[in-house]
């Protein structure tokens, strides 16, 4: 079977629905009360929600500017390994294959099981078992090809998009029945902290940059990753601020900051049970198109790792019949499933790698956003399509809101912060032991 490099196969509206499918999962229907908790006010809320959708354009300007430029398969480790080397973004991407990346794959896919698990359990470690089926299903189904992955993709989409609105036009539309609404508790207190909250908005709206992963194989060509970054989180925020927003209109700020699953208690307070079982549906659907969107960008990669180390040469193999990396999805799987089975055996141990991979992510981000700043003068005749407006102000502000969550994240996590520097720091030793 012959082997190439990546081909142009990917449409526009394809990378679309990749970039959206990535940002928007379960967490819209999980964060929303803790923002509410620390903003006090639905319009302070609303602001929150659209400063970071803001933030998230800032920064999307900056990857189209090194994506346009400097259009590869890699993404952020190819502007890493331009900008600081070989070593520098080896550790990106060793990060990126032991833990942020798989570990996404493996959470996201616990979120499944834990739904699946309370409709059909199978036993104790009903969770686990559902979770690595759906890893096992869409890895096989990214490495059937380009279009098997991004055809999925955009069926997950339609059905998540469909019912996000279907969510909106519940809470706009449909008045909560007082007894229902009785059963949830209203909080006491709304604690102002902008930027904590600030912090898990950011979070919601992560996984934009995954963009820069497909530049290469976009059929338009890499100029077309600035109409896809803005048009995604442009879409992204404006749906973000619709969810919101019909969540304040039907429970209000202080029953929000009170919720622990905002989404459901909405549903329960307009449609009743049948509406709890609605939105775990969507929660589900949300979580497989995330997923699935990043394992299709994880295994590029993986792919880029291995096209420039020879010792890891078997993960560049790219399958022209199918136009995939399938040792990069299959090395990807393996250790998310691995991760999947660590979760099975010490589920706390496991929920603590949400933990220690926070820092490890925002490093990394930072990293590549002032890389933007080398390359400019390291690379200055470079031709670039795209040159980020206002600079350097933007990348500024986009540096400087990855720092302050790189401080955030350090300060929240505490030891499990230490975790991510101890696999950072086994990155060192192999590259060393591989040079």
């Amino acid at each position: 079977m012959k082997e190439e490099t990546p081909r142009p196969l990917i449409r526009t509206i394809d990378a679309v629905a990749l970039v959206i499918g990535i940002i928007v999962g379960a967490g819209i229907f999980r964060t929303p009360s803790i923002v509410a908790a620390n903003t006090g006010s639905a319009e302070l809320f609303l602001l929150v929600w659209l400063l970071g959708g803001l933030i998230s354009l800032i920064g999307a300007l900056c990857y189209a500017e090194l994506s346009t430029t400097f259009p590869n398969t890699g993404g952020d480790y190819h502007f890493l390994m331009r900008a600081f080397g070989r070593r520098f973004a080896f550790l990106f991407a060793w990060a990126r294959l032991s833990i942020i990346q798989t570990g996404s794959i493996a959470l996201l896919a616990y979120i499944i099981g834990d739904y699946v698990s309370q409709l059909y359990p199978i036993g104790p470690y009903s969770s686990a078992l559902f979770a690595a089926l759906v890893v096992i299903t869409l890895t096989v189904i990214n490495m059937l090809g380009v279009t098997f992955g991004t055809g999925t993709q955009n069926l997950l989409f339609t059905i998540e998009f469909l019912g996000t609105l279907c969510v909106v036009i519940v809470g706009f539309f449909l008045h909560p029945s007082p007894e229902r609404l009785s059963a949830l508790p209203l909080a006491s207190e709304n604690p102002t902290a902008i930027g904590l909250a600030l912090v898990f908005v950011l979070l919601t709206f992560g996984g934009w940059n995954e963009a820069g992963y497909i530049s290469a194989e976009l059929k338009a060509g890499s100029r077309k990753m600035v109409w896809i970054l803005v048009v995604s989180i442009l879409v992204t925020t404006v749906l973000y601020l619709l969810v919101n927003w019909a969540f304040l209109h039907a429970l209000g700020i202080e029953r929000m900051a009170a919720s622990e699953a905002v989404g459901i208690d909405l549903m329960r307070a307009t449609l009743g049970e049948p509406g709890i079982y609605l939105i775990g549906i969507l929660v589900v659907m949300a979580t497989l198109t995330s997923i699935n969107a990043t394992i299709f960008t994880g295994a590029r990669t993986n792919y880029a790792l291995g096209r420039d180390f020879k010792v890891l040469s078997g993960l560049a193999k790219w399958n022209m019949r199918t136009s995939s990396p399938i040792n990069a999805l299959m090395v990807q799987g393996i250790i998310a499933l691995a991760l999947i089975g660590l979760g099975a055996l010490t589920r706390d141990g496991f929920q603590s790698m949400v933990d220690f991979t926070a820092p490890v992510f925002w490093f990394f981000f930072l990293a590549t956003g002032i890389s933007l700043f080398v390359l400019r003068k390291k690379e200055r005749n470079a031709v670039r399509p795209f040159k980020v407006p206002f600079y350097p102000v933007t990348p500024v502000i986009f540096c400087g809101s990855c720092a302050y969550l790189l401080y955030s994240s350090l300060a929240y996590t505490g030891i499990g912060a230490l975790v991510g520097v101890a696999v950072l720091a086994l990155g060192t030793l192999f590259f060393f032991a591989i040079r």
